[in-house]
């Protein structure tokens, strides 16, 4: 009893403290107060971003609060549809008989679900047998990346735009229909209007609201061009917190949708003639003290820093051996195509969005770089790992920045080769890239390739709806 006690002051201490690790921002206070409610709620990421969690009694809850819980490894061992990788099994598979692994939770996260009556809700992330962070685990990874950050001197500062499709529908409705058809929330291409957000200003205004309450607030909030489309910007902050806000939000638009009668959807690309759904992440390096943005350089060509051109060299030399970090998907290819405001080649311009990356010199302390790679179906924890750890080899290795600016079309004018065209062309440059390896460490690469080529294994085995169309009658 005693040690269970000391156990229960340990984390709350911690959490009350706001203790995170990599400086970054406290937590909701865990308080007298948390400690009355009878369930909590905890989760962790998955390969694809997605969250896998489960309800604890608040006395289970407290006896795993600093010790960890027994989670089944098998969420690093399937896909989206639950099917396990036969023969694609890597770190676990029906050879290991899918033990559970050790979940450390992050006291830092606490927050309560606005939605859910205020239930408490924790992050955490999977250890292994010798207490270090899981090679698979996402979030381990990005604190692996952003401990070398600090290492080198770096506090790196991050921020997500997310754009996505909203239906009038529900997940049986939509089965019912076969994925057809899906009614838009909105009519028509209508970006940026005010119209629109009064027309739903009850969804919009629960958004807005219920995502500040559970700390994933929102910088700026408005309708896109296309059928039902939305765009929010969350708040920047470190790149935890942000890879944090980043899965969480996207949670909670569904969970918050579902309220409404919406299905929020961050496909990629869910029509040909529509444009797809970005996942821009905005990214720049700071000193450890947060005070000073040492991308920024008043007398630095464009106003940049020789650190900033070292690391958006990085990016560019690093972008098609980890294009699968960004474009996680089969359907995300669909996304990267000329004319659809997605990038198609590695380069960069001054404040041009037809290119891969986009240099905004503004000011000191909003000098930075925007990844407009990434979809909106990525996982925030692999996307932010990406781009940190390409920069990082950037200013390392005092990449030079040969690559001159794109002025114009980054489609007309980009002299370099096009990024690979489908899943299974980027993930094979991935999986025999020592650059990946050396970037984010062979175990991960390893077993993130072998669930990709799986991914594209099932997508070759279907029979597509453009194929019955096509050949159905006629062929």
């Amino acid at each position: 009893m005693g040690q269970r006690m000391e156990a229960r002051g340990t984390f709350a201490e911690r959490a009350e403290s706001g203790e995170r690790p990599s400086g970054e921002r406290p937590g909701a206070v865990l308080s007298s107060e948390l400690l009355k409610d009878q369930r909590v709620k905890v989760a962790i990421t998955d390969l694809d971003g997605v969250l896998r969690g489960k309800y604890l009694q608040k006395e289970k809850f407290l006896s795993a609060a600093d010790s960890g819980f027994g989670f089944c490894n098998v969420v690093f061992g399937w896909d989206l549809g639950d099917a396990c990788y036969d023969g694609a099994e890597g770190y676990t598979g029906w050879h290991t008989g899918y033990p559970d692994a050790l979940v450390r939770i992050d006291p830092g996260t606490c927050r309560r679900i606005p939605w859910e009556d205020g239930v408490p809700f924790f992050l955490g992330d999977f250890e292994d047998n010798a207490g270090r962070g899981l090679p698979v685990c996402p979030r381990q990874l990005l604190k692996k990346v952003i401990a070398r950050a600090e290492s080198a001197g770096f506090r790196a500062d991050f921020g997500l735009e997310f754009e996505w499709f909203n239906f009038r529908e529900t997940p049986r409705s939509l089965a019912e229909k076969g994925y057809r058809d899906p009614e838009p929330l909105t009519p028509g291409m209508f970006g940026y209007s005010i119209l629109r957000s009064s027309q739903n200003q009850p969804f919009f205004t629960a958004l807005m609201e219920q995502l500040r309450a559970f700390r994933v607030p929102l910088e700026g909030f408005h309708s896109e061009t296309g059928p039902g489309v939305l765009e929010a910007a969350l708040v920047h902050g470190g790149a935890l917190e942000t890879a944090d806000r980043g899965a969480l939000f996207k949670s909670a638009v569904k969970e918050i949708g579902h309220r409404f009668g919406i299905m929020p959807s961050f496909m990629a690309k869910w029509n040909s003639r529509l444009p797809g759904c970005s996942g821009h992440a905005h990214q720049s390096l700071w000193d450890l003290a947060g005070t000073r943005n040492l991308f920024h350089d008043p007398l630095g060509p464009h106003r940049m820093s020789a650190i900033f051109r070292g690391y958006l060299a990085g990016l560019l030399h690093c972008l098609p051996e980890i294009l699968p970090l960004f474009a996680p998907t089969v359907n995300s290819y669909k996304r990267l195509v000329e004319g659809y405001w997605a990038p198609t080649r590695p380069c960069w311009g001054l404040d041009n969005r037809t290119v891969a990356f986009r240099v905004i010199p503004g000011s000191p302390s909003s000098t930075r770089v925007e990844a407009r790679v990434p979809g909106a179906d990525v996982n925030p924890y692999l996307a932010i790992a990406g781009c940190l750890a390409s920069g990082l080899y950037g200013v390392e290795r005092k990449l030079e920045l040969n690559e001159l600016p794109v002025r114009g079309s980054a489609y007309a004018e980009c002299p370099g080769p096009r990024l690979p065209r489908t899943l299974l062309e980027a993930t094979e440059r991935m999986a025999r890239s020592e650059l990946a390896r050396e970037l984010l460490g062979s175990e991960f690469v390893e077993h993130f390739t072998r669930t990709r080529l799986w991914e594209w294994r099932q997508f070759q085995d279907s029979v597509t709806q453009w194929e019955l169309e096509r050949y159905f009658e006629i062929i």
